[in-house]
């Protein structure tokens, strides 16, 4: 068993140090923010993951698993402190290291014995070194430490399985003993370990993140285009997936990708990249074509609403950035929220875990109770975000609640013909016939 400090009781701070414990360790959890750390004395979480309320139960009556606002509680007799903190973005799309530094500041004032300094936190290149450099610094007198990164890759709504069982642990450092002691701690998880220096490793995620963004702003591409030549983007990816050298993952067209990562990533990774005199062209238009993709969905409700949306009442699905997630930061959703109302439509809405955020951001939503709450008296009706739950609807009862049947699928869960059948006007995301006629034929190019 090994004694851990985890700083940080958000996503990443807050999975890590429940899965350790979860593998025998003792874990201190620090934050600074009292209510946070209140909440999880009593037993209450700050955030939903599936599984997640369960497991931190689990260790913290088997009293593997502690809460503090005090660094020196935390730290005493701890091996391994990881930095577990936010980064959200800049001004100019930067990664704010503000907590960062507090946190590194902090521990380098208050401890008390050798420690390996590990940073989750996801960091633009060169801020493990800054980060040895700001203990330096601090430290009232010279305790030995090393710094070691080792950048999350844990998926909201998926976070538990994806820390147990991982793809990899990437693991950086300039200190090869650090990195294999650290090494040992994640071994039990059977997955490779990678380790390089540290900024490999520190680029080892932002590219990875940015990769992925670039397959789902690819799609949504292909999708505008199937749209126009009367192709269906859902069997494009469906013929691509099967090609080994491609694959079938987020190859999901829809309303692009948002969140705390895959955003806040791609423009701190351009940021790097114009600050260092390159012209990240890739990455610039990866952001470009997400944002389009947003305002696709309010010019669909647009167009078929008669070109006005004002005093139209709209019904959204789905407010949380993605499923099994209460987490609305760069939710497509929103976006497509605060347009309908800028123009001047009544937005009703309903999600089933992320209605307190969504409202706490866009106070003007209506919300409601159930999906069925949501579509009666709509004049259309919007999926935003893809819950299960969504797939089991009535659709004939929510046909018969609508002011006028208008479906727009910004996740395509819905088949089509179906919906025609039932009376709804569908469009869906990069479905070139949409369900509205039979199919059409190619045209002779000669002619």
């Amino acid at each position: 068993m090994s004694e851990l400090c985890v700083v940080g009781s958000g996503y990443v701070g807050l999975v890590t140090g429940a899965c350790f414990a979860d593998l025998g360790n003792s874990v201190a959890l620090v934050d600074i923010d009292d209510r946070k750390i209140a909440m999880l004395q009593k037993g209450k979480m700050p955030i939903f993951e599936p599984g997640l309320a369960e497991m931190v139960q689990r260790n913290t009556v088997a009293g593997r698993m502690r809460f503090t606002t005090s660094y020196s509680e935390g730290l005493k007799g701890a091996e391994f402190v990881f930095i577990c903190v936010g980064t959200p973005s800049g001004v100019d799309g930067e990664a704010d290291l503000q907590y960062v530094r507090s946190a590194a500041q902090t521990i380098a004032k208050t401890m008390e014995h050798p420690l390996i300094v590990i940073n989750k936190s996801t960091v633009p290149v060169g801020t493990g070194d800054w980060t040895r450099e700001i203990i330096e610094r601090n430290q009232p007198k010279p305790i030995d430490f090393a710094v070691v990164s080792c950048p999350e890759f844990l998926r909201e709504g998926s976070a538990l399985a994806d820390f147990m069982q991982p793809d990899r642990t990437v693991l950086g450092s300039t200190d090869a003993a650090a990195a294999e002691t650290v090494a040992e701690l994640y071994a039990p998880l059977n997955a490779p370990i990678v380790i390089t220096d540290i900024r490999t490793a520190e680029m080892i995620k932002y590219a990875s993140n940015a990769f992925l963004a670039t397959r789902i702003s690819f799609i949504n591409e292909i999708s505008i285009i199937c749209e126009r030549l009367g192709a269906d983007v859902e069997e494009v990816a469906r013929g691509m997936g099967y090609d080994k050298r491609i694959g079938p993952h987020f190859l999901q067209a829809g309303v692009g990708f948002g969140g705390s990562c895959f955003p806040k990533d791609v423009k701190a990774l351009a940021n790097m990249a114009q600050t260092h005199g390159m012209h990240p062209q890739l990455l610039n238009a990866v952001m470009e074509i997400n944002a389009f993709q947003r305002r696709q969905i309010t010019l669909k409700a647009r167009e078929m609403l008669g070109g006005n949306l004002n005093g139209k009442t709209i019904a959204l699905l789905g407010l949380a950035f993605k499923q099994n997630t209460d987490d609305t930061r760069e939710s497509p959703a929103l976006t497509v929220a605060r347009s309908l109302l800028n123009q001047g439509a009544v937005v009703k809405a309903y999600d089933p875990v992320a209605m307190d955020n969504a409202c706490s951001e866009v106070p003007d939503l209506i919300p409601c109770e159930n999906p069925y709450g949501a579509a009666e008296d709509a004049e259309a009706l919007l999926v935003l975000t893809p819950w299960n739950e969504f797939k089991q609807l009535d659709m004939r009862r929510i046909r018969q609640l609508m002011k006028r049947p208008i479906m727009i699928d910004g996740r395509n869960m819905y088949n089509p013909d179906e919906l025609r059948l039932l009376g709804f006007k569908y469009r869906g995301v990069g479905r070139g016939y949409n369900g509205e006629g039979p199919k059409a034929t190619n045209s002779d190019p000669a002619s």
